[in-house]
């Protein structure tokens, strides 16, 4: 009786009734850019369709990815959690959707909605049901059932990173207009690229006029809410793939038609600009706000619109783990202002060698000039061994986040508060990801990571957390400490202790050289591999030769498997000519063996190519064995 009497007060009231005329919902996404829209004050770009909408609806001016690549941006919005968090942040690894938890689509379809995915989903995590009533290249709204309202996705990939350097283009814009970024050296091919991003940017907005006219047309509009935004930044290299602002930052854009107002954010007005600061993870529990569901306690964002949106929150956080066959470890947050970014993995750099982003002409052109040395501090920081292992920058006075302030003593208060607040969430989400990443999956064989991640047995997370901080601290007094680590019980544990060493160069490896040589028969194979690399980087002959002869034992995935296998072939290239000796076997190699995906099959042959560029692919293999179906390829 009460349920009645308040619909009856709604319908009265002239507001929609919940159950009887739920809003139809559209999301139009694109791909690899960043706030390079017209909306967004950028006077170059071209996007007059996005910045129609944004006239009528809000922008949010601080919206950030989770991860700045595909896979894992996509993760942490179908399932509404961190990557980190659900072990989903290493491309492909496809892990299982924790225990009672499912992705949003099927919250809506419980909920009476038709849903439909036109098409990418690229998840880092298995479906474990249906999650969409289509997903392919011709799923539309209009193939639902007579009185359904819909919830529709649409993505264009006309911006993706693929097509900023397909050749031969129509230019339109002119690359002596574009503004190049500090960190990028001004040459012609750098602002060829940059041009070509923004005529790309420009028929990723084509299409999403398209999409709009198409509901405009058939008297759709002002029962729709609309939802604009790239997946993260821009494609370029230091966008794309680096967890700082510019790979995070993207355009949001947001459309509640008057019907519909009072679901809004908060703060909404037409033509608003919105100073909240809003999450991909935010993206699933918004959602389910809106259409009148709770979100479960479970979801780690916080709703930004609908009955049950959130206060907004005093921080947003990013993370970067293994980027195709390069592995990384770099977790970020800001406030708005500032931005925080901790590494992990500070002996490798921002770039490493990442064979799809060298497909660039900026990539190749920037490496070689700073091979060369000519290029100036902000050009080179993205190449620059070993990476600091905090950086701080202030987006108001460097917005290409070129002028690291973590040591300035005018800024320790900003820092030690990122820090603390970054130390916070992974506590606080569980990221299971400070686990090498082939013990993320046999840690959970069974279960999932996330449920193991929330084991203090199989996870011990202060423990192991504890020895990453100390480890990539680069604290030269620390290797006492380090040597202790590699006799924990916990093998993650001991990884971090030998990675540490690793970090210290020569000096750690000398102090620490009984528990290296000692990590070379250690029970986990991620412990004798960083071993190996210390000893065979920074130890005698003796201790080289050991170090070849375990990294050779490791590095074929047939035998290994595929994850340990990348492990060994990356401290084997690390190693340059002093691994010659294992070239000649690695130029045979097969480069098939069990992985989580069938996915994974590039990656060996990519790090095969760049020890021995001259190996001719081994022929005549059987293709890998991937523990779940493999899928059609995408774009990354």
């Amino acid at each position: 009786m009460k349920q009645l009497l308040y619909a009856l007060l709604l319908s009265a009231t002239g507001l929609p009734v919940f159950g009887a005329d739920k809003p139809n919902i559209l999301w139009i996404t694109s791909e690899d850019h960043g706030p390079e829209m017209g909306c967004y004050g950028d006077k170059l770009a071209r996007t007059p369709n996005v910045d129609a909408l944004a006239a009528k609806g809000m922008i949010f001016k601080k919206a950030w990815s989770v991860a700045p690549v595909c896979a894992p941006a996509r993760t942490a919005i179908i399932s509404g959690l961190y990557p980190s968090s659900s072990g989903g942040i290493h491309m492909r690894s496809m892990v299982p959707m924790p225990a009672g938890t499912k992705m949003y689509p099927e919250f809506l379809r419980e909920a009476g909605y038709y849903t439909t995915n036109n098409s990418k989903t690229d998840y880092n995590v298995r479906d474990p049901g249906q999650a969409w009533d289509e997903s392919s290249n011709q799923a539309h709204w209009k193939k639902r059932p007579e009185g359904k309202p819909f919830f529709a996705v649409f993505n264009s990939t006309k911006s993706h990173e693929s097509q900023i350097r397909t050749r031969p283009h129509k230019q339109i814009t002119k690359p002596e207009d574009v503004r190049v970024p500090a960190y990028h050296p001004d040459t012609p091919e750098v602002r060829e690229d940059w041009a070509q991003y923004y005529d790309k940017v420009s028929e990723a907005d084509a299409d999403a006029g398209r999409h709009l006219k198409t509901l405009a047309d058939e008297g759709l509009a002002e029962d729709t809410i609309v939802f604009y935004y790239g997946d993260h930044g821009s494609g370029m290299p230091r966008g794309k793939r680096w967890p700082s602002n510019s790979g995070l930052h993207v355009p949001m854009v947001v459309y509640f038609p008057e019907k519909w107002q009072h679901l809004a954010p908060k703060e909404y007005k037409a033509g608003g600009q919105s100073d909240r600061m809003v999450s991909f993870v935010d993206l699933a529990p918004t959602l389910l706000s809106i259409v009148g569901i709770k979100p479960p306690e479970w979801m780690q964002g916080h709703a930004f619109a609908g009955p049950h949106q959130a206060e907004p929150q005093p921080f947003i956080y990013g993370e970067r783990g293994r980027m195709d066959e390069r592995m990384d470890l770099v977790r970020s947050v800001t406030d708005g202002r500032y931005v925080y970014i901790r590494n992990y993995y500070p002996h490798v750099s921002q770039a490493q060698r990442v064979s799809y982003q060298f497909e660039t002409p900026t990539t190749r052109v920037w490496n070689k000039l700073y091979t060369e040395g000519k290029t100036n501090e902000a050009q080179s920081l993205f190449w620059r061994e070993p990476k600091d292992p905090e950086e701080l920058y202030d987006l108001q006075t460097d917005r290409d986040e070129v002028k690291n302030l973590a040591q300035s003593p005018e800024h320790r208060s900003i820092l030690e508060k990122l820090r603390a607040a970054q130390l916070a969430h992974i506590a606080k989400v569980r990221d299971v990801c400070f686990l090498p990443e082939r013990e993320v999956h046999t840690r959970s064989t069974g279960s999932t990571p996330y449920e193991i991640a929330r084991d203090e047995v199989k996870y011990p997370f202060d423990r192991i957390v504890a020895a990453a901080d100390l480890a990539s601290s680069l604290d030269s007094t620390a290797t006492p400490q380090l040597i202790t680590l590699m006799s924990d019980k916990d093998s993650a544990v001991r990884f971090w202790g030998g990675l540490g060493l690793l970090m210290r160069g020569e000096d750690g490896t000398r102090q620490g050289l009984a528990a290296l040589d000692k990590g070379l028969t250690d029970d986990s194979a991620n412990v004798r591999i960083v071993a190996a690399q210390a000893l065979g980087t920074h130890g005698d002959e003796a201790a080289l030769a050991k170090a070849l002869d375990t990294l050779g034992s490791l590095a074929a995935p047939d035998a290994n498997g595929v994850l340990t296998s990348m492990s060994a072939l990356a401290a084997i290239e690390a190693l340059g000519p002093k691994a010659a000796p294992l070239h000649p076997a690695i130029a045979k190699m097969s480069p098939n063996g069990e992985s989580p995906d069938g996915r994974f099959n590039s990656y060996v042959p990519r790090l095969i190519a760049n020890i021995v560029p001259d190996a001719a692919p081994a022929a005549g293999e059987p293709k890998a064995k991937a523990k779940g179906k493999g899928k059609k390829k995408e774009k990354k």
